[in-house]
C-alpha cells in the first residue's frame, strides 16, 4: 500500500470536489473516444459523488468509464484507490497503469494549471513503486529512475512531497550517492511549504550537526514548527526527536528558537 502524508491528500481530496462543484476539466476529454463529452463529465463527476457517499463500487464503474475515454482525474482517483485498496482489491499493477497514463499524457502540464498537483501526485507515486518494486511484476526497483521521478515533480511542479522524498533519499542512500548539503536543500523547500515530516528532519539535521555544520536554535526551531504542525498519524517520530532537542538545547536557545517559530507559523499558517 502507497503511503501519502495527510496534509497532501486532504488538499487533493479538497481538489477532487472542488472539481465536481465547478465542473472544471471539463474540456480534457479526448473526444476522439466519446461522441459526448458531457456524458463522459458526467460520469466522473457521479463517479466521484458516489465515492464520497460511500457507494464505491458505483463509483470504480463510473471512474473507469470516464477513465477509458482518458479523463484524467478519473485515472488518477482510480490510482489512489487501487494503490490504497480503497473500494476495490489493492492491486498495486493497476495502480501503476493509471499513474502512469496520466504521467505520460502530462508531464508537461503547466504548474500553474489546477491538474498540475495531480500530474506531480502520480509522478511520486510512480517513483515510490520504482523504489521498492512491485512484485511479480517488470517494475523492479530503481532507485535511479525513482530520483529522477521526483526530482522533475519537486523542481518542475514544486510539489513539497516529492522535495520530502529527495531530502530523504539522499539522507538514507548508499554512500557513493549520498549528500546530506543537498538533502537540507530540498528538505528546507518542503518545509517552507509546510510538511511537518521535513521541517522535522530538516531540524535534526541542523540540530544535532552529524552531517552539517551544527545551528541548534534553528534546528530546534524547525523541530518546534514540525511538532506544533504534525497530525496524529505523523507526530509520534517528531515529539520525541523535539523532545530530545529541547532537552539538550539550552535556556537561551529554547527562548530563541521558540520565538522564532512563533514567528513562522505567525506568518505561514498552513490550511488543509
Amino acid at each position: 500500500m502507497r503511503s501519502f502524508v495527510v496534509f497532501t491528500r486532504t488538499c487533493l481530496a479538497g481538489a477532487v470536489l472542488a472539481v465536481v462543484a465547478t465542473g472544471a476539466w471539463a474540456g480534457e476529454a479526448d473526444s476522439a473516444k466519446t461522441d459526448d463529452t458531457s456524458s463522459l463529465i458526467d460520469l466522473f463527476r457521479d463517479g466521484v459523488r458516489a465515492y464520497y457517499r460511500g457507494d464505491k463500487a458505483i463509483a470504480v464503474d463510473k471512474l473507469s468509464k470516464a477513465a477509458e475515454n482518458d479523463h484524467t482525474m478519473a485515472q488518477w482517483k482510480l490510482g489512489r484507490m487501487y494503490a490504497n485498496g480503497d473500494g476495490v482489491d489493492e492491486d498495486d499493477l493497476k495502480a501503476f497503469e493509471y499513474f502512469s497514463r496520466v504521467a505520460n499524457a502530462h508531464v508537461d502540464e503547466a504548474p500553474s494549471s489546477p491538474q498540475a498537483p495531480f500530474v506531480a501526485d502520480a509522478l511520486i507515486e510512480l517513483g515510490d513503486y520504482y523504489v521498492t518494486g512491485i512484485k511479480d511484476s517488470a517494475i523492479k526497483p530503481n532507485v535511479e529512475r525513482a530520483r529522477n521521478l521526483y526530482t522533475y515533480a519537486a523542481s518542475y511542479f514544486g510539489n513539497a512531497q516529492a522535495q520530502y522524498r529527495l531530502g530523504r533519499m539522499y539522507l538514507e542512500t548508499d554512500a557513493n550517492d549520498r549528500d546530506p548539503r543537498l538533502a537540507a536543500r530540498w528538505l528546507k523547500l518542503s518545509a517552507e511549504k509546510g510538511n511537518p515530516d521535513a521541517q522535522a528532519m530538516l531540524g535534526d539535521l541542523l540540530f544535532f550537526g552529524d552531517d552539517l555544520p551544527r545551528r541548534p536554535v534553528t534546528g530546534l526551531m524547525w523541530l518546534t514548527i514540525a511538532r506544533r504542525s504534525a497530525t496524529d498519524t505523523d507526530s509520534e517520530w517528531i515529539r520525541e526527536r523535539q523532545e530530545k532537542a529541547f532537552a539538550r538545547a539550552s535556556d537561551d536557545e529554547r527562548k530563541r528558537a521558540t520565538q522564532l517559530a512563533d514567528t513562522w507559523l505567525g506568518h505561514n499558517s498552513r490550511t488543509n
